[in-house]
C-alpha cells in the first residue's frame, strides 16, 4: 500500500475513539476517587456499630465491640487493663457526654504522620459541636482512645 493509496480520514471514527478514551479515563478517575473516599469504611462501620450499642444502652455489647471480643464475659481477667466498670464510667450516662442518644460519624483519618495500625474516627455525639474521637484498629476492629 503506497502513501497515495491511504484510506481517507474518517472524522466520525476519530470522534468515537476520542469519546471512548475520554469515557475510560473518566471511569478510571471516578473509580479511584470512590476507592479513596471509602478506604476507611470498615473502620467507620465498626465505630458506628459501637455507638449504636451505646445508644441502646447495651454497654456489655458495646464493651464486646470495644475489645473485639463478644465473649469477653467468659474471661474478664483478660481485660483487667480497662475493666468493664471503667468502660461504663467513660461511656455510660455519667460520662462527659451524658446519656448518648444520637451520633453521626463525621470522618475518619489516618493518624498523624501515618503512625500506627489503626484509624481515628470522629463522631458527633448528641449534636454537640465537639466531636468524640475513637481509635479503630484495622486488623481486628477493636476500639480504644486515640493515642
Amino acid at each position: 500500500m503506497a502513501l497515495m493509496d491511504a484510506k481517507p480520514f474518517d472524522e466520525a471514527a476519530a470522534k468515537r475513539r476520542r469519546n471512548l478514551i475520554f469515557i475510560i479515563v473518566f471511569a478510571v478517575l471516578l473509580c479511584a476517587f470512590a476507592v479513596w473516599e471509602m478506604r476507611f469504611l470498615p473502620e467507620e462501620r465498626a465505630a458506628d456499630r459501637f455507638f449504636k450499642q451505646i445508644e441502646a444502652q447495651n454497654y456489655e455489647g458495646a464493651y464486646g465491640l470495644w475489645m473485639a471480643d463478644p465473649d469477653w464475659k467468659q474471661h474478664p481477667e483478660k481485660y483487667a487493663r480497662y475493666p468493664f466498670n471503667e468502660f461504663v464510667q467513660d461511656w455510660g450516662p455519667g460520662s462527659e457526654y451524658g446519656a448518648i442518644r444520637s451520633h453521626k460519624i463525621e470522618r475518619a483519618e489516618d493518624p498523624p504522620m501515618g503512625r500506627g495500625s489503626g484509624v481515628i474516627v470522629e463522631a458527633q455525639i448528641n449534636g454537640r459541636p465537639v466531636t468524640a474521637k475513637v481509635w479503630v484498629e484495622k486488623s481486628d476492629k477493636s476500639l480504644s482512645f486515640p493515642p
